[in-house]
């Protein structure tokens, strides 16, 4: 449970990122085989994935994203880029229930970013894109549709773990730009304590 904890814990989602630290389409198809291993509701397996890792697409997908627009940051900052993303998507000739393929996307993004943890990586997944320009950058056909888009790199950024006060939980940055994120206490989240 303590490596568990410690993967945990390095699994941030992170919004900055070293541009020196390349990934491969390798890479990135290593991410997605231990997915592939993957619990799916049925086993049916409608889930489908597009790998961005040469600078152009990567740049691309990059301006059709929103990172924590509620900070009004600007992040991510110029030269802290992602420099690969994985889009998770939906075949709906397998599958066109999005009830259940929502928890599988969950899966999905969850066992993508441990696995880069587990490798020195980050990433960040994010909900706010154009799918419509994220349909036409990825070329798919019509049947294939764009669930959630996960920022991988090497990160390049402090983030720190705070425990919240009350119901205070946004996720804020302090003026040398470190992220802080509050976190509910345990005895919070137990119903029968």
């Amino acid at each position: 449970m303590k490596e568990l904890r410690e993967l945990l814990l390095k699994n941030r989602s992170y919004r900055g990122y070293d541009e020196s630290v390349t990934l491969t389409r390798k890479d990135l198809e290593e991410l997605v085989e231990l997915v592939r291993l993957s619990a799916s509701a049925g086993n049916r397996q409608p889930l489908k994935y597009y790998l961005a890792w040469e600078k152009e697409a990567v740049e691309e997908i990059l301006s059709i994203t929103q990172f924590a627009p509620s900070l009004r940051a600007g992040l991510p900052h110029e030269g802290k880029h992602p420099t690969a993303f994985i889009v998770i998507c939906q075949d709906m000739q397998i599958s066109a229930n999005t009830s259940s393929t929502f928890f599988e996307v969950g899966i999905a993004a969850q066992t993508i970013l441990l696995a880069a943890a587990e490798r020195g990586l980050g990433g960040l997944m994010i909900g706010l894109f154009n799918r419509e320009k994220i349909i036409g950058i990825m070329g798919t056909p019509a049947s294939v549709e764009p669930r959630l888009v996960i920022a991988l790199g090497k990160p390049d950024e402090e983030i720190r773990l705070v425990d919240a006060t009350a119901d205070n939980l946004p996720f804020y940055r302090d003026e040398s730009d470190v992220h802080y994120v509050p976190k509910r206490k345990l005895e919070d989240l137990i119903l029968n304590a």
